[in-house]
């Protein structure tokens, strides 16, 4: 099978952005946002995930971590989009349900080639880290809708906000690597339309 590999650059007057991700990797990761808690999600994303992925952003923090978070989510999606191609031999669907301690949260993915977000889980706190709790979701939406996902993500238990936020990352990290995951049965993509 070809390597499932990405590298983009996206340059903004808020971000600028490097990225490599490679689906197939081991879960090395090396995250430098200047966002300290969303370093360890991101980590926590390739590790659980089994990607290798790099990522370099220079933001505007000084202005608030808005565009760090919600441009690094589009270039993902992209990154994600880009590395799997046509989706050729793919099992499309993946799902977890990942406990961390008392937390507990629920992930679903479609790599259908259609965007939507549906997110269910509040939080506390308006920061973890230096890194704004609303982010969480306008990254995921960024993430599906540059991806062409359909993504599903739902808090089933929990009072931690970084236990909360942490399964979150690393449910969605499990749940991509089974929809991205090859399944030797089908040839070509899997669906009646021919298409993903």
């Amino acid at each position: 099978m070809e390597a499932r590999k990405a590298a983009l650059t996206r340059k903004t007057k808020e971000t600028q952005i490097t990225m490599t991700l490679n689906l197939d990797g081991s879960g090395e990761c090396r995250a430098d946002t200047g966002i300290g808690f969303f370093n360890h999600m991101l980590d926590g994303f390739a590790r659980h995930g089994l990607f290798d992925l790099e990522v370099v952003c220079k933001g505007d923090l000084q202005t608030d971590s808005h565009h760090t978070i919600e441009d690094v989510g589009i270039v993902l999606g992209e990154a994600i989009r880009q590395a799997l191609g046509e989706k050729k031999a793919i099992r499309r669907y993946g799902h977890m349900i990942l406990p961390m301690d008392e937390a507990l949260v629920l992930c679903a993915i479609d790599l259908s080639g259609r965007p939507y977000l549906r997110f269910d889980a509040e939080y506390t706190v308006p920061k973890i880290g230096e890194m704004d709790t609303e982010m969480i979701y306008d990254f995921f939406y960024a993430v599906s809708y540059s991806a062409g996902m359909n993504l599903h993500i739902k808090k089933l238990d929990g009072t931690n906000n970084h236990h909360i936020a942490e399964a979150t990352f690393k449910a969605f990290a499990k749940a991509l690597d089974a929809a991205a995951a090859y399944e030797p049965r089908i040839d070509g993509v899997w669906s009646t339309k021919g298409v993903l």
